[in-house]
């Protein structure tokens, strides 16, 4: 089997809807996935546009939710995802509002893409006390047993 990542809100490559981004709830979509390895420990989750500020101009990579050590047994998040009812054993992490949690799409300019990046890994990490993206990556370095990634895009009406 395969890791796949998907959300009944959107399909791979749709629209995302406004109730997801800044224009609306600004609450997390449901996700789901399926096909872990059987070593799986834990996963991780990172959300994330690359075409900030400008998708004709991109000049960074800007973070929406970074999500650890969701055990193994979790194969999903229900909508409006928060710390109070993230699975049990779930860290969060820095997203790039200087903050824990999801910050929805809000794309200044443009049609932005959103990548769910789901990770399968061989261990549960520890504690990385609120990492940033780049620091979950570097801790997740050689643990990564398949990863799945789902794009989602948004454009402010």
């Amino acid at each position: 089997m395969t890791l796949e990542i998907y959300s009944e809100a959107f399909a791979n490559e749709q629209n995302i809807p406004e109730q997801y981004t800044c224009q609306g709830d600004d609450h997390s979509p449901p996700l789901r996935w399926s096909g872990a390895p059987p070593a799986t420990q834990s996963f991780a989750l990172i959300v994330d546009d690359p075409d900030a500020p400008d998708p004709a101009a991109p000049q960074m990579v800007w973070v929406h939710w970074v999500l650890y050590n969701l055990p193994a047994d979790v194969l999903e998040l229900d909508a409006a995802m928060d710390a109070t009812r993230l699975p049990a054993g779930t860290l969060e992490g820095l997203n790039d509002w200087k903050r824990t949690g999801y910050g929805g799409p809000c794309p200044p300019i443009g049609r932005h893409r959103y990548f769910f990046k789901l990770y399968a890994l061989d261990m549960t990490l520890p504690d990385l006390n609120h990492p940033t993206k780049e620091r979950l990556v570097e801790a997740m370095q050689n643990h990564i047993l398949a990863e799945a990634v789902m794009m989602g895009t948004y454009i402010k009406h």
